[in-house]
């Protein structure tokens, strides 16, 4: 019988499951009333055993983050959608909002590093791919499967082929939820816990004014540096650009904030490595922060609402 990927880590041989994802001071109501309805869909989250439901995932981010700030170790947390899942079946559908890739060979010559970054991001840090009911592709059975597929359709079903053909693990100890790492960015826990600290902001633009008011909100004081990238074609160039931004991060930075789409994998997992600090995939909370949800096509799922 054809298998799914996910046949191979669902209970009971991998321990995941799929349950609503619910977090407390939480309401996606206006945020779904003004997308399509079949985004509710995406509340259907993959939950490891260990985690009992969403609050306890942010127990886990927020414990992971304090422990790397405590003893200087890499975490990088990187989330993975459907650009990502484009980007990785060789699809220049990955270019939605932002271009990320020149063309297919672009985007095979960028594979090595990338697979390499995959490797050190499952054994320092944690993943967060999007991955529910609705975006997991079936098997096809009968008649069905003998017919063959035109173009590879990209999905977390691609993204977790991807991953087993390169030994990379997906565990209770190196995932968690796309959505939790907005939950958890836009809470007031996230930014007490950066009081005081120094915060280096990593993308194409920032507005450090914005920035600040977004953490005097909640009565937090970090401080924040900047250092740029440009707004295209991170994913495939990145070993062009790696000297110069960590050269531009000041060596006491405690935790880097990332917005550098589909290349946030290896500037998230080199940064961290460099600094040995929590480096973050903030994405939509990044633009939240610059207060540019624009830049974003609106609001996104499990984001706390701004004060």
């Amino acid at each position: 019988m054809v298998k799914s990927p996910l046949d191979y880590i669902v209970m009971p041989a991998g321990g995941f499951r799929f349950q609503r994802l619910v977090i407390d001071g939480i309401n996606n109501s206006d945020v779904l009333a003004a997308n399509k309805p079949e985004m509710a869909n995406e509340e259907i989250c993959l939950f490891h055993r260990s985690a009992a439901d969403g609050n306890a995932y942010l127990r886990v981010l927020q414990d992971r983050v304090q422990q790397s700030l405590a003893n200087r170790l890499p975490l990088p947390v990187v989330r993975f959608a459907d650009g990502e899942y484009a980007f990785y079946a060789l699809s220049l559908d990955c270019n939605g909002l932002y271009r990320q890739a020149e063309s297919t060979a672009a985007i095979i010559a960028a594979l090595p590093l990338h697979i390499d970054a995959f490797a050190k991001l499952s054994r320092d840090g944690m993943l967060a791919p999007l991955i529910f009911p609705g975006n997991v592709e079936q098997p096809r059975r009968g008649l069905m499967a003998l017919v063959p597929r035109l173009r590879k359709r990209a999905s977390a079903s691609t993204f977790l082929n991807l991953l087993e053909k390169y030994g990379i693990p997906l565990t209770g100890d190196n995932y968690v939820p796309f959505y939790m790492i907005y939950a958890w960015l836009s809470s007031a826990a996230f930014a007490g816990l950066m009081n005081g600290k120094k915060i280096c902001l990593i993308g194409s633009e920032c507005d450090r004014e914005a920035c600040r008011s977004w953490f005097t909100r909640f009565e937090s004081r970090p401080e924040l540096v900047f250092a740029e990238i440009p707004a295209e074609y991170v994913a495939t160039r990145w070993s062009t650009m790696k000297e110069r931004l960590l050269a531009n991060i000041p060596a006491d930075t405690d935790l880097c904030l990332v917005g550098a789409g589909i290349g946030a994998l290896p500037v998230c997992v080199d940064t961290a490595a460099a600094f040995s600090i929590p480096v973050i995939d903030a994405g939509h909370v990044f633009n939240m922060m610059n207060d540019r949800v624009d830049k974003s096509n609106g609001a996104r799922l499990y984001t706390h609402p701004r004060l």
